[in-house]
């Protein structure tokens, strides 16, 4: 069985803002594959059921962010899931808004809802789907941009961005972690100069 994290914060006042892309990406999942995210296990909402013929649990960890790995690690434990079937979701500050990069290992780049994932299973080796977030312009303070509501521009662009990220999820579990690079890492769109 795979395990497709989404990680963000629980509570509405965060729903739409983009340290939540994780959880967006999820109820994407959910809708289109008919998996109800709604059960409590392990401090997250999860729901079991089918992605191209393969079993998956998606969830949804209730701990708040900076706390991930202690809602991904118990799960993964409990349903004895192993680090090379672990899809992690998440939101990235280095990369411009709508890009998207699949990685199959690495550090957690200042991300601390993955640098808890990583402390909890103790290992890097595990694959994510990062979603740009970055506005392309100067960000006087990280943590208040994350925590903020999508601007009116973004939220007519979040429906193909959870799309574009659903799909690269169903490729990797498809077709594995290369594939799925291939197929589905780009830049921000307009960008010439991307970090890694």
């Amino acid at each position: 069985m795979f395990l497709v994290a989404g990680l963000g914060n629980p509570g509405e006042e965060y729903a739409l803002t983009p340290h939540n892309l994780g959880f967006l990406t999820v109820d994407r999942l959910a809708e289109r594959h008919g998996i109800r995210v709604t059960r409590r296990d392990s401090q997250a909402l999860v729901g079991v059921g089918e992605i191209e013929g393969h079993r998956v649990m998606l969830a949804k960890p209730q701990t708040f962010m900076n706390l991930s790995g202690g809602s991904v690690a118990p799960l993964m434990a409990k349903h004895e899931i192993g680090n090379g079937r672990l899809i992690v979701i998440y939101d990235e500050l280095d990369l411009g808004w709508a890009a998207l990069r699949i990685k199959p290992k690495g550090s957690a780049a200042g991300h601390n809802g993955v640098k808890s994932v990583i402390s909890s299973l103790k290992t890097d080796e595990f694959t994510r789907v990062r979603l740009g977030i970055h506005p392309g312009h100067p960000i006087s303070d990280g943590a208040d941009f994350v925590l903020s509501p999508f601007r009116r521009a973004q939220m007519k662009e979040l429906d193909e961005l959870t799309g574009y990220a659903a799909d690269a999820v169903r490729s990797i579990i498809a077709e594995g972690v290369e594939m799925a690079m291939t197929k589905f890492n780009r830049r921000a769109p307009g960008s010439q100069t991307e970090e890694e």
